[in-house]
């Protein structure tokens, strides 16, 4: 026994946890699409949370449940920060441990910032890591134990305006790497999190804006992320919460998207609390804003039934 203890305690200092279950991966294996030559440090800031704010090499982490717990759904986290910074253990690695403790496999995306000089277009950056995200996932379904139809996409803030272009712009294709780029990038569902949807006054985020598009923006690219304007039939089913003090983000963000869905026939549902501000995560310890989490996961396993 005791040289069994031993070896743990080797691996452990040479940084192999045996019991761990997630790993990075980087998007792109070669050539990065829509980066120039320049190189950014990548910054770590640590405070009450961990944000990121410069990414050079964007990746992928990897969080997989145990096998004999696995579900086989699958979701894609972006974290918020106002395409500024990633909030990434609150909005990112914290909720991909959650999701393991439900069953399900949480990715989360350290996306490039817009606004670092690494970007060709600097809009383009974070839109194209997702997609790869969602399609490196399907493309390593079966090897992660995940249901390549059960693949949907979570983001908080700013990370939820990312998440909602692609739920509702994932047929544009701006570059094309290898193989995996062929795979569907369509999110199965979206969940999406106190998100910015609106990049039109009055009711926008003015440093999402700002950060993604530039300032003075062009009225072409607010319409095209302006996302509450782009929602077909085609959109996927989609859970919305915000809170109603959110000073932050505006609930009309969610309300809006919220009625578009509706009129276009989208599976979805919302919910709006009276309290919580703007960036409370999982809301651990906070009342009954911490419900929201209970009421996605059923609102996940009931829709996975009919997936």
């Amino acid at each position: 026994m005791k040289k069994y203890f031993t070896l743990f305690i080797c691996l452990q200092i040479s940084g192999i946890n045996l019991f761990s279950q997630n790993y990075k991966l980087p998007l792109w294996e070669k050539n990065i699409p829509n980066e120039n030559d320049v190189k950014v440090e990548e910054t770590i800031e640590i405070t009450d949370k961990l944000r990121i704010t410069a990414v050079d090499e964007p990746i992928i982490e990897v969080y997989l449940p145990s096998k004999n717990y696995a579900t086989g759904e699958a979701i894609v986290i972006c974290p918020g920060g106002g395409y500024r910074i990633l909030a990434y253990n609150s909005e990112g690695s914290d909720v991909a441990k959650w999701l393991n403790s439900r069953g399900i496999a949480g990715i989360v995306v350290k996306y490039r910032l817009p606004i670092t000089p690494n970007n060709i277009q600097g809009r383009l950056s974070p839109f194209l890591d997702l997609q790869r995200a969602i399609r490196l996932t399907r493309f390593k379904s079966h090897e992660w134990g995940i249901d390549p139809s059960k693949v949907g996409v979570m983001g908080f803030s700013a990370g939820g305006h990312l998440a909602s272009t692609l739920g509702t712009h994932f047929e544009d294709n701006f570059f094309s790497t290898d193989k995996i780029d062929s795979i569907n990038c369509r999110p199965d569902f979206m969940v999406l999190m106190y998100p910015v949807i609106t990049l039109k006054e009055p009711f926008l985020h003015l440093g999402s804006r700002t950060n993604l598009i530039g300032d003075p923006a062009d009225s072409t690219l607010i319409n095209y992320y302006s996302n509450e304007l782009h929602i077909t039939e085609n959109t996927p089913p989609t859970f919305l919460v915000h809170a109603d003090d959110d000073k932050g983000v505006a609930v009309e963000n969610s309300l809006m998207f919220y009625n578009n869905l509706r009129k276009h026939g989208v599976k979805c549902e919302m919910h709006i609390f009276q309290e919580g501000g703007h960036g409370f995560g999982l809301a651990v310890g906070k009342g009954r804003l911490e419900q929201w989490k209970d009421l996605c996961i059923t609102w996940i396993k009931n829709l996975s039934k009919k997936l």
